[in-house]
């Protein structure tokens, strides 16, 4: 066994320890969280992976940007308070997600699979069931009696449930895995497990379970069988009636609110920590309390009797709540901090829960059960000030988002089964010219080359690896792909640019999705690549149409930006792999295009009827147009090129835009 194999053996133990420790002791995750990174650490250091060809994600890049962006608003608002003890301590908590990347170096190189992440999820439903049969044991530390009250694992009851009932529906959702994988006494044991893990967490008598329950069975749904569907649908409110009438401090506080009109005291002291937060909140919006202001404004609102003194028992800490939370102790930053934690990851997991290839769905399913369920925990209790749950969302992110990108690179495995025609239009493009045309031979079974006069070797090279290449005048972008595809033959056509490449991932996807496409057209994701480093977001946010079903197809006449005209009724869908761009060759040659298609786009406009009466507006055009590729399709990632490029495509869109005011105050317009 090699170093790499005997790696890869190290990480999938230590990740089971982890998961499976959880619950014993956080320690135990603690420690398997911190080994993992230091083997993820020291592959960094050796470029391990980049040596063997692997490309991050982009949707991994965003989560680690999640993370990152919660640990630096908590350094922020400590910070700002002056650096506070406490604030200190609850800082040091939120730092351990700064260990995701290297986290997600060492389980990408073990190359999890969904088999190896399920089976270390299995373990923490068997952590449950130990746990609850150790405090059923004849004199054992936890005795029989404390079942009749809030059973907590022997640790804090509000961990223990939420982190079981998570298990518990992680492990149904691996018991199903392996139903479809053929393995029916593993899925038989994994689903058995799971009903008693969330049956133990229910003696835990936390309400957040009870609030996220049905939403979590909601997730299954997709996974099973249509016949199963309807079933599913009709039996979870029975499920979640049965929850919530077999829980004791449940029905009390119904009672109460029903008969007396009370609250419960829990939920009373509840609703006056949130009122305080609150108005630390809106006493200050932008910084917040501060990470440890929020225990001293608690501790002095006792003090001066504008609180109640049982708040010092349980809620100096935290407000009880992620969100309202985030917002007394770090303002406007600390709410937008905890939105990009939970919904960058849900929305990055959601879209692939109806995936055709059943390992991804599942693992999809699996990951968008973690953040569906600590939105819910969270609204009850601060989850990310408390070191177990961190810790755990930490681990089980980092495994499932993992899990789920190799199992989509392993998903695209069918071959197409119908005609692919390529068009391509070129101009003095021998330097592109053979390495696009040998990337897109990967899906094609024609290629037409379009030379619109060429001075350089363009059409020579074109030649030796197209099948189609002729030679036109140049009528302008739309017009010129337009005679392409009228030569092509094929039942699809795919039209790319000279400067675009087809990636092998993106080939075989391409491949896959063509052996029974389930849509008309498919837009391709670009990874624009310029000096030396290829964008993952602000222009690479796009992604351009580019292959579609021939029939009843045609382009637009625009000189610049031309459009495809897909027929009305015909579905369009975004294929995962990358096209990617090499738009420019170096500065000079990125003027020289910029200020070419700004004054194309100026003409453009200008022939359409388009008028600007005031160089104002170009000026705010360009400002929306920064904002838009450097922070709101997130530029600023991409580093130092990200930000060349933001604004590159400002200037170009100020000079497209002053363009056209110039046209506009021209009487006659050279045209």
């Amino acid at each position: 066994m090699n170093i790499s194999s005997r790696t890869s053996l190290l990480v999938a133990l230590l990740l089971m320890i982890g998961l499976g420790g959880a619950l014993v002791s956080s320690s135990v995750l603690s420690a398997a969280t911190l080994m993992l990174s230091v083997i993820g650490i020291i592959l960094i250091a050796r470029q391990s992976l980049q040596k063997t060809g692997w490309e991050p994600p982009r949707e991994l890049r965003l989560i680690h940007f999640a993370f990152w962006f919660y640990v630096s608003v908590s350094a922020y608002s400590w910070a700002v308070e002056g650096f506070d003890y406490e604030g200190g301590k609850t800082l040091g908590t939120h730092a351990r997600f700064i260990l995701f990347w290297p986290l997600v170096m060492a389980l990408s190189h073990a190359r999890l699979r969904a088999i190896t992440g399920f089976a270390a999820i299995g373990l923490i439903s068997l952590s449950v069931i130990g746990a609850l049969i150790y405090a059923l044991q004849p004199g054992a530390a936890t005795p029989t009696g404390t079942l009749s009250s809030r059973f907590g694992g022997g640790i804090n009851p509000i961990s223990f449930g939420n982190i079981a009932l998570l298990g518990g529906m992680l492990t149904l959702v691996g018991g199903l895995f392996f139903l479809r994988n053929g393995n029916r006494f593993l899925a038989m044991a994994f689903i058995a497990g799971s009903v008693a893990a969330v049956l133990t967490s229910l003696l835990s008598e936390t309400r957040s379970n009870l609030l996220a329950l049905p939403f979590l069975l909601l997730i299954v749904i997709p996974l099973l069988g249509r016949k199963l569907r309807l079933a599913a649908v009709l039996l979870i409110p029975i499920l979640v009636l049965s929850a919530v009438f077999s829980t004791d401090r449940t029905l009390q506080s119904i009672d109460a609110a029903l008969n007396d009109h009370s609250l419960d005291s829990g939920i009373e002291l509840r609703l006056e920590l949130w009122n305080h937060a609150w108005e630390m909140f809106v006493e200050n919006p932008w910084t917040g309390a501060g990470l440890g202001g929020f225990s001293h404004t608690i501790r002095s609102a006792v003090d001066n009797g504008s609180a109640s003194p049982a708040l010092l028992d349980c809620c100096v800490g935290h407000a009880h709540n992620d969100l309202i939370n985030n917002a007394a102790t770090s303002g406007i930053p600390g709410v937008l901090s905890w939105a990009f934690l939970i919904f960058i990851p849900l929305a990055i997991f959601s879209q692939h829960v109806r995936s055709k290839h059943f390992p991804t769905a599942h693992i999809a399913a699996a990951g968008t059960m973690v953040t569906v369920g600590y939105f819910f925990f969270g609204l009850t209790e601060a989850t990310f000030n408390r070191s177990l749950f961190l810790t755990f969302y930490l681990l089980i992110i980092s495994v499932l988002a993992t899990t789920l990108f190799h199992e989509l690179k392993a998903s695209y495995v069918r071959k197409r089964g119908c005609r692919v025609s390529t068009t391509v239009i070129t101009m003095n493009e021998e330097d592109h010219i053979a390495d696009c045309l040998v990337s897109a031979r990967q899906v094609s079974d024609e290629i037409i080359v379009l030379d619109s006069g060429s001075s350089d070797r363009t059409v020579e090279i074109a030649r030796q690896y197209a099948d189609i290449v002729e030679t036109t005048d140049w009528p302008g972008f739309g017009v010129q792909k337009q005679r392409a595809l009228e030569r092509a033959t094929g039942d699809w056509v795919l039209s790319l640019d000279a400067d675009e490449r087809i990636t092998e991932e993106l080939a075989r996807e391409i491949n896959h999705r063509l052996a029974a496409p389930d849509a008309d057209a498919y837009k391709l994701p670009w990874a624009v690549t310029i000096y030396g480093k290829r964008l993952d977001f602000g222009r690479s946010g796009r992604a351009p149409l580019r292959l579609f079903r021939r029939e009843g197809v045609s382009f637009s006449d625009a000189l610049v930006h031309e459009r495809i005209l897909i027929p009305e009724g015909r579905s369009i869908k975004t294929l995962r792999g990358r096209l990617t761009h090499y738009t420019h060759r170096d500065f000079g040659h990125s003027l020289e295009k910029s200020a070419k298609y700004a004054w194309l786009g100026s003409r453009e406009k200008h022939r359409r009827g388009k008028r600007t009466r005031t160089m104002l507006y170009p000026t705010l055009r360009a400002v929306m147009t920064f904002i838009q590729v450097y922070f709101i399709r997130f530029g600023f990632l991409d580093g130092s090129v990200g930000y060349l490029t933001a604004v590159t495509y400002a200037q170009v869109t100020f000079n497209k835009y002053a363009g056209l005011w110039t046209l506009s105050r021209n009487k006659h317009p050279v045209e």
